[in-house]
């Protein structure tokens, strides 16, 4: 079974298109017209093995604002429909990642249950041309239309660039441990529910 999506968003406001394969090696393709976006978007495809390709068009012109949130929300309906009915995953993923003098937590459950709860403190006020209150705005449109539960600590860091850069990759290394199928519970709902 391919675990595969493509999913289009378009709106007075952007135009997205997002494919992935979360079975894939990292390869990767982003075109958001925010550089710094697309670094960190990088950082989930090759840390979490994911292939994907992200087109975006926003309203620049204004702000970054609903492009990055809309790049959130169009990855998530595409990893919520490469999932399916989360057979067999592992469902739970946490990851704890360094770089140089930062270091972020990363916990995640693939519960149906969309749920954030962040707790970053970015020490500027934009990295390149991220603002870094955008980086709660793509999470937020993520959880909310994959059906995540996620905890994300900036445990420390005074470099914005690797606060964020520890995040996105911590992120990307739960959620791959979080959708590799887990052999001993092939074909069943890890969830006593029976369904997620």
């Amino acid at each position: 079974m391919t675990r595969t999506a493509t999913v289009q968003r378009n709106t007075a406001e952007t135009q997205i298109r997002v494919e992935l394969n979360l079975d894939g090696t990292g390869q990767a393709h982003f075109a958001t017209g925010i550089g710094f976006f697309d670094h960190m978007l990088d950082q989930i495809a090759r840390h979490g093995l994911i292939d994907l390709s992200i087109d975006a068009k926003g309203d620049l012109h204004i702000d970054g604002h609903h492009t990055v949130e809309d790049v959130g929300i169009t990855l998530g309906q595409a990893f919520a429909q490469a999932l399916g009915d989360k057979r067999g995953i592992t469902r739970y993923g946490h990851a704890y990642v360094p770089l140089d003098e930062a270091l972020s937590r990363v916990v995640l459950d693939c519960s149906g249950r969309p749920g954030l709860h962040m707790d970053v403190t970015f020490t500027a006020g934009s990295i390149g041309q991220l603002d870094t209150q955008l980086v709660f705005e793509f999470f937020q449109g993520f959880v909310t239309h994959a059906g995540v539960s996620l905890h994300i600590d900036n445990l420390k860091g005074h470099n914005a660039h690797h606060q964020c850069e520890t995040i996105f990759k911590a992120f990307a290394r739960a959620l791959r441990m979080a959708v590799t199928p887990d052999p001993r519970a092939a074909g069943t709902i890890p969830s006593t529910k029976g369904s997620l």
